[in-house]
């Protein structure tokens, strides 16, 4: 599908935010800190979860935020494929069979949680086998880039185009991909020096919402705030689903969410 051409594109992010991508570091060093709180987090039926990680990153990305799950008495799953480096047939096909292996194993919905370029892949998946899905969580995802966005490439990614799959690379904007039918809750930085916040946005509905915290793209594994967000939306029940809603004592560690409107955003 074309896009409109007269439909503005979406600038990278500003130097000075890139610059502050190195917030990351005292995010991870906050998690450490407050490990002991975090593991008292609400508790759900401990249900299996798979943790996909975002672009040029591999499994070890994923560890703290694995452990965090584990701790909390979930059964996670790393996703086993090394490096993401975008969407070659090994990967493309790769995450189809281990959604596959994952739902014959547990034999119960997967929660799957997308880092970045990983949460692409998430709603791909949830698309593609709803029923073997409980809930998508993308973090920092930037599910509403298009070719002609000017954040859309980088050198790194365009020294791996040629080994992507020529169907995924030519996939639209999510906008105009059908709607999961499974809840979807999409975490975002306004500060994000990777992409452009505005990108990671999904439209809101009936079972998806966005969520803003403070904090950084690379940082965004790591960030308690996250973790708590996270450990929320795993505690629902099967079948049931409400918004996130933070407790009054944590308000200010989560602004003011903002909702897609017509493929642009619009504060809530």
């Amino acid at each position: 599908m074309t896009s409109n051409p007269l439909e503005p594109s979406y600038s990278a992010p500003s130097r000075f935010l890139t610059a502050l991508e190195g917030r990351a570091v005292g995010e991870f060093m906050s998690m450490v800190a407050t490990r002991p709180v975090l593991e008292r987090l609400p508790r759900g039926n401990g249900h299996p979860v798979l943790v996909m990680p975002g672009f040029s990153a591999s499994d070890s990305s994923t560890v703290p935020l694995r452990g965090l799950l584990d701790k909390l008495g979930y059964r996670t799953y790393e996703w086993g494929l090394g490096l993401n480096m975008g969407p070659t047939p090994h990967i493309v096909q790769g995450i189809v069979e281990l959604l596959d292996r994952i739902s014959d194993a547990e034999h119960e919905p997967v929660t799957i949680i997308g880092w970045s370029l990983g949460g692409i892949y998430a709603r791909e998946l949830a698309r593609r086998d709803p029923s073997a899905v409980k809930q998508v969580i993308t973090l920092g995802s930037p599910i509403q880039m298009i070719a002609t966005d000017r954040s859309a490439s980088t050198p790194k990614w365009e020294s791996v185009r040629h080994l992507h799959d020529p169907v995924m690379e030519r996939t639209a904007r999510d906008s105009e991909r059908p709607s999961l039918s499974v809840p979807d809750s999409s975490i975002y930085t306004r500060t994000d020096g990777i992409v452009h916040w505005k990108t990671c946005l999904v439209e809101s509905g009936p079972t998806s919402e966005n969520i803003e915290v403070h904090g950084s793209h690379c940082g965004l594994g790591f960030n308690p705030s996250v973790a708590f967000v996270v450990a929320d939306r795993l505690a629902q029940p099967l079948g049931t689903w409400n918004r996130f809603k933070p407790p009054i004592w944590l308000r200010g560690l989560f602004p003011r969410p903002a909702n897609l409107v017509t493929g642009r955003s619009q504060v809530a």
